[in-house]
């Protein structure tokens, strides 16, 4: 399974793409709002921290503006997904740039029938939203699975791209479920890493090479 990370704040994507921890960048106009920067520019330097995919969303309800944004963004560097909601004129507009050799995240998925549309029309990625149907007391996992059965079953193309991700358990669900992607905040990819018998084998190695005596 391949890693996005979900923010627009350079130090923290640099320090990742550095580590090798992360395949892409997924953002959103919230997200890039905090930076007070303008958009363009945060989304041209993230493109230049990675070479995966950069989702860049666009804020037009409306298919023609849907286009000419996406084109907009995809002009910034080669390596932008253009984020579309999961409307009519999204998946219309979704077709038009996928023509025309862009690549797109379909966003704000939360059934199969949704996620199915948006292979026919083309999507790069489609993004379910786990953590919110969570709040719902809907199975977030279970739309993962369903969309796997999905695409598994005509050979869609379309990647999973598990989103609205809040605690590991989602990370590791997703990936048993099938997840082509999952995009995490920082704070969650990181915590990845962390385990209390890692740090407690970690000190008692320490403890010993001191006493030892040993030094490479």
């Amino acid at each position: 399974m391949k890693f996005f990370v979900d923010t627009a704040d350079t130090s923290e994507i640099k320090e990742l793409a550095e580590a090798g921890l992360i395949d892409g960048v997924t953002t959103n106009p919230s997200l890039v709002a905090k930076s007070g920067r303008k958009f363009s520019d945060v989304i041209a330097e993230i493109c230049e921290l990675t070479p995966g995919h950069v989702s860049a969303e666009v804020v037009a309800t409306e298919y023609d503006a849907m286009v000419n944004e996406g084109r907009t963004l995809q002009k910034i560097a080669p390596n932008v997904a253009v984020k579309l909601p999961l409307t009519m004129d999204g998946l219309k507009a979704c077709r038009t740039l996928t023509n025309e050799g862009t690549a797109v995240n379909v966003t704000l998925c939360f059934s199969a029938n949704q996620a199915l549309l948006a292979a026919k029309a083309g999507a790069t990625y489609i993004s379910p939203f786990i953590g919110r149907l969570d709040d719902l007391n809907i199975d977030g996992m279970e739309l993962i699975e369903d969309i796997r059965t999905i695409y598994d079953n005509y050979m869609f193309e379309t990647q999973i791209l598990a989103a609205s991700i809040r605690n590991a358990n989602h990370v590791k669900d997703s990936a048993l479920a099938g997840a082509d992607v999952a995009t995490v905040p920082p704070s969650v990819l990181r915590g990845l890493i962390n385990h209390p018998l890692t740090d407690k084998g970690l000190a008692a190695f320490l403890a010993d090479a001191e006493k030892a005596g040993i030094s490479v």
